[in-house]
């Protein structure tokens, strides 16, 4: 708890104040009142506190007086003046002495709330700060993805702590559920916890929801380092409702080891999806994990979609995900049965015409949402939205075709390499051009050449998650000899270039 010292010489507004904030909500507690300056003195001078809310004008010693001798005893304090004098002097002493908040009579209780927030977050970066080097985000950030120079990296590493001879540190990168903060300052109650850990743990706040734990430990107390880090997670589940998830990665005898260790526990916290928040692992526990191949019975799926049996779709999904993802699989054959399944409803999509429907979404924005999802029942929740989606949107019967458009489809299916175009097809079916245009507009929902170009492009994106061809090599299989103009017309197609789509199959995401 961060201790608070009231000091306010009217006893209705001093006990006003001790009321009207919920002070075990901000991790605060009021353990001193004073009613003037001299008193509050002698408190401080006997106990000191972590925050001052003080008073200007009082007997025997104003408020600035009171900030001026408590800076001499420690000027970390961080001091909040009410004052029922909007006058500029005072304004500007209170900024002179580094004064959090100048806030006037009567007292508002937000903006005193958030004075009080405010200074605490102030205390938290001194204590972070205070003679152990910089613990700034950025910074950090900067160091461990290896955008310092060598100079800059070693400028960097001389300011951190001394790591002792028989000393090691063990890194841990620290993912805290969104859903779970019910107040903006929850990370800083994080902190705040990590600091009453027995041993010493430093951490840089990389994001507004992801910390960088360095755990400081003798050589033969590193393996202890994951106990230590689950015993902070059970912590902060059961007295604030915070969940977590945490990754370690192997202790380092030297600062310049870390960016490598920092690799290590981010891609560690791909497991997140499989593990869920509350969860801490190291790179043994996944060590040994299986990466089976992934089987979809793409037939029997498409044909429950597309027979409109939405029961019996779902539960094969649920059955997919539940039964044949066991603990235990590698996190890339969690990702590679997520894009499979999405590559097969894009191809449905396609082959309705529902690429444009509304609700439904393109390749890159389900691709989007399966590397947002934070556990096997939110990656699960997508595929069984979408295949609902597709369900209610698909026709009560299958379209009919004209038996000239079916053979038309039949011959694109087969000769899409060839430079096909309307002019030649009408002449093979001595048909007008124009009319047999307007009637593949009609039944089919896109121009023969928009038609031709999907046919192509859903082949290409076949060949790239499935072969290791050269780009411009798919390019020239599927018809396009320019491959600048089969990456224009594909990425037209799937929202997502070529390379952009083989890149996202090796699932190199965090």
């Amino acid at each position: 708890m961060i201790n608070v010292m009231l000091v306010e010489d009217e006893e209705l507004i001093l006990q006003g104040i001790r009321c009207i904030i919920d002070w075990e909500e901000l991790s605060m507690s009021v353990v001193s009142m004073a009613r003037n300056g001299e008193e509050a003195l002698k408190l401080f001078q006997e106990n000191p506190v972590d925050i001052l809310v003080t008073d200007v004008e009082m007997p025997k010693m104003n408020g600035l007086e009171l900030i001026k001798e408590i800076r001499k005893i420690d000027p970390k304090t961080r001091c909040i003046i009410l004052s029922g004098y909007d006058e500029f002097e005072y304004a500007r002493s209170a900024l002179k002495l580094d004064v959090e908040e100048y806030i006037l009579k009567p007292i508002n209780e937000d903006q005193l709330k958030q004075a009080l927030a405010q200074a605490r977050n102030r205390l938290l970066q001194l204590s972070q700060n205070q003679g152990q080097g910089p613990w700034d985000g950025e910074l950090w950030r900067r160091f461990l993805e290896r955008k310092m120079d060598e100079k800059q990296a070693a400028r960097f590493c001389g300011d951190l702590p001394q790591i002792g001879e028989q000393e090691r540190v063990c890194p841990a990168v620290m993912k805290v559920d969104a859903e779970s903060m019910k107040k903006q300052e929850a990370i800083l109650t994080v902190i705040s916890e990590i600091q009453k850990l027995p041993c010493t743990v430093k951490t840089a706040c990389l994001s507004s929801d992801t910390l960088f734990l360095l755990l400081y430990a003798p050589q033969e107390e590193c393996g202890n380092a994951q106990e230590i880090f689950s015993g902070l997670q059970n912590n902060l589940e059961s007295q604030y409702g915070v969940m977590s998830f945490l990754t370690v990665a192997p202790s380092v005898q030297g600062y310049n080891e870390l960016p490598d260790s920092y690799k290590t526990a981010s891609r560690l916290q791909k497991y997140r999806i499989l593990e869920g928040y509350g969860s801490c692992i190291t790179e043994s526990y996944i060590k040994n994990r299986a990466t089976p191949d992934v089987v979809i019975d793409e037939t029997l799926l498409r044909k429950t979609i597309l027979k409109k049996d939405k029961e019996g779709a779902l539960h094969y999904i649920e059955d997919l995900f539940i039964n044949n993802l066991r603990c235990g699989v590698n996190i890339d054959a969690l990702y590679q049965l997520a894009l499979k399944l999405t590559v097969l409803l894009q191809e449905i999509k396609a082959e309705y015409k529902l690429e444009q429907t509304r609700n439904l979404q393109n390749l890159s924005e389900m691709i989007e949402q399966i590397y947002k999802a934070d556990d096997v029942l939110g990656l699960k929740s997508i595929f069984l939205s979408e295949i609902t989606e597709i369900i209610t949107y698909l026709h009560t019967e299958d379209s009919q075709y004209t038996p000239v458009i079916r053979q038309i489809m039949a011959e694109v299916q087969n000769n899409y390499k060839e430079d096909m175009n309307l002019k030649t097809l009408s002449y093979k079916y001595n048909m007008n051009a124009s009319y047999l245009g307007k009637i593949f507009q009609k039944e089919v929902g896109c121009s023969f050449a928009q038609y031709l170009s999907n046919t192509k492009n859903r082949i290409a994106k076949d060949l790239i998650l499935n072969t290791n061809m050269k780009i411009g090599d798919i390019a020239k299989e599927v018809g396009y000899p320019d491959t600048s103009y089969f990456y224009r017309k594909f990425k037209q197609c799937y929202g997502v270039s070529p390379a952009s789509l083989r890149s996202i199959k090796k699932y190199d995401v965090i």
